[in-house]
């Protein structure tokens, strides 16, 4: 018993020795990381949700199997792809979409509040290809909104800031809404 003690002390320190030779790191850097110089760009734009007619950009993809007084009710899941114009006309320029997800997260029916995961693109114009993406808590109860810009790509690549939001027009009846984006990036 104690020569097989032995024999499995010596297999580990045996282990531990040969990891520091064959254990590398598989990475190494090229080259030194330079300074960028962060950027400041303001965008405003409008965002049209549309949840109602034959052509909706928002639409349920899961709702909990409780009784609820709305269709927008607590737990209710939707997917998107929202038109992003210059004006607030939906027939205005065509800048963009925004994709992603929302959940609606207010147990209260008077209070429309939602967590939202959204990836907005631009497809025309100086940003034509970038993109930013936001994630944060929304709830109309607020005037303005502040959403949390957590990333980007393209011109904002690495981008953090900002966007506040403001309903320009709501149907209460169809839950379509235009919200108005201000938004304040920082990026590389």
């Amino acid at each position: 018993m104690k020569k097989e003690h032995n024999i499995f002390a010596l297999a580990m320190i045996f282990c531990l020795v040969i990891v520091p030779v064959y254990g590398q790191y598989y990475s190494k850097t090229v080259m030194r990381a330079t300074q960028r110089a962060k950027k400041m760009t303001r965008l405003h734009f409008f965002l049209h949700d549309t949840v109602s007619g034959e052509n909706p950009s928002a639409v349920v993809i899961a709702r909990p199997n409780i009784t609820q007084p709305s269709s927008f009710g607590f737990g209710t899941l939707f997917a998107i792809n929202d038109p992003l114009t210059v004006g607030p006309a939906l027939t205005s320029t065509l800048i963009g979409n925004a994709q992603g997800l929302y959940v609606s997260s207010s147990r209260d029916p008077a209070v429309f509040t939602t967590v939202m995961y959204a990836d907005l693109a631009f497809t025309s114009g100086r940003f034509n290809g970038s993109s930013f993406s936001l994630i944060s808590r929304s709830s109309s109860s607020d005037a303005i909104r502040e959403l949390a810009i957590v990333g980007g790509r393209g011109a904002f690549r690495m981008a953090q800031g900002f966007a506040l939001t403001q309903i320009n027009f709501a149907n209460l009846t169809t839950g379509d809404v235009i919200l108005e984006c201000n938004v304040t990036l920082h990026h590389y």
